[in-house]
């Protein structure tokens, strides 16, 4: 009887999840698409969940709370009000969407759309899921060994994507 896969630094699992905040309000799930892949040990997922992960089995369920801390952080800035004249005028603005930003060294960073109000578009350094403690149902539903390359790189090497 072979030995069942368990989660450990170097191996590539692939999870289902759904994901939610403290109301039970859905933010994001794989359900009905492809299992998430990632690259245990690599820091590509959020650290509490990567931590609550270790060890599980192929094939296990459970739920997992990351607190903010363990998330995406706790705020540390207020979102900064931007004129929407410096905004490119070919961008249909919403909340939540992502741009790059750039800094003066050449430094890119992500920068998210708070809110909008009238032609002031509030710009936020940090993640929407700031401060949320996250409420993820994880499914394994299949493991393997990371390749060299992959390890190499950091991240999981999907057939068909392209990688740097």
């Amino acid at each position: 009887m072979a030995d069942i896969p368990r989660v450990a630094a170097g191996k590539v699992v692939f999870m289902h999840y759904t994901l939610r905040d403290g109301a039970g309000n859905q933010i994001d799930s794989s359900r009905g698409g492809q299992p998430m892949p990632y690259l245990h040990g690599a820091h590509g997922i959020v650290p509490g969940l990567e931590r609550q992960l270790e060890g599980h089995l192929l094939g296990d369920r459970f739920h997992a709370v990351v607190p903010p801390e363990e998330g995406y952080g706790v705020r540390i800035a207020e979102p900064m009000p931007v004129p929407r004249q410096q905004l490119p005028d070919d961008v249909d603005l919403a909340p939540g969407m992502q741009f790059m930003g750039e800094s003066e060294d050449g430094h890119k960073f992500p920068i998210w759309v708070a809110r909008i109000d009238g032609d002031t578009i509030w710009m936020d350094l940090e993640h929407p899921l700031v401060d949320v403690t996250l409420h993820f149902d994880i499914e394994i539903v299949s493991m393997r060994d990371a390749t060299a390359e992959e390890m190499a790189h950091g991240h999981v090497h999907v057939p068909g994507m392209h990688h740097s």
